[in-house]
């Protein structure tokens, strides 16, 4: 039995990456780039005719499992080879699997978009091609979900949890984290969100994320 991720670390890809890591689930890293028609081929199409990764094949012995969009391929690993011990990131109750549902998917509707621009125009793109006004408006509309995820995180404080979903890191963390991270670059935005901030850097820094982040 073999799980295969289609992708590199430096994509969406890394939220399954990170995933498996965090889990010591065992995976066969198939190096494969947004860029250069990678994903464009016969072979890749016939995989995800979407022609994105990250792609997750799961060689089971019933049959091949194939899951596209990051989000999903990260649930699918928690879920069906995480242990739901209390211990991993794998959620361990009906309130932990909950939460890393919909703050996966609050994230992908919320967050995702207006982070990845400001990613794009504070420091990926070349500084000639950067366009200032659309971080700054990108900035400005994520003042709300970031409240939202201030507000639960406080929330979390208050009862003794350190986390998204428990006193550990889940699945949900990776999900969020992993886009949570391109706002990185806006650190004046970020320190309007003190508890935030500081679960933000602590799930970024994390050697799981810097070893998925690297793999080419």
């Amino acid at each position: 039995m073999t799980l295969k991720i289609y992708g590199i670390g430096a994509s969406r890809a890394v939220r399954p990456i990170w995933t498996a890591l965090e889990l010591g689930v065992p995976f066969e890293h198939i190096p494969t780039p947004f860029q250069g028609g990678a994903t464009r081929t016969p072979e890749f199409l016939a995989i995800n005719p979407n022609g994105h990764i990250p792609v997750l094949v799961d060689e089971r012995p019933e049959g091949n499992v194939t899951v596209w969009e990051s989000m999903a391929c990260a649930l699918y690993i928690a879920r069906v080879h995480g242990k739901a011990d209390g211990q991993s990131i794998a959620p361990a109750s009906a309130r932990e699997e909950a939460e890393a549902l919909r703050w996966s998917f609050w994230t992908v509707s919320e967050l995702e978009k207006d982070a990845l621009t400001v990613l794009m125009h504070r420091m990926v793109m070349p500084v000639d091609q950067r366009k200032p006004e659309l971080a700054d408006q990108a900035e400005s509309r994520l003042k709300v979900p970031l409240a939202v995820l201030e507000q639960h995180l406080q929330a979390q404080l208050a009862r003794g949890e350190h986390y998204l979903a428990a006193n550990r890191m889940t699945v949900a963390d990776v999900c969020v984290a992993s886009v949570g991270s391109w706002l990185r670059p806006a650190a004046d935005l970020l320190a309007q969100y003190p508890t935030l901030s500081k679960w933000l850097h602590g799930c970024a820094d994390s050697a799981g994320h810097k070893q998925a982040r690297a793999m080419k």
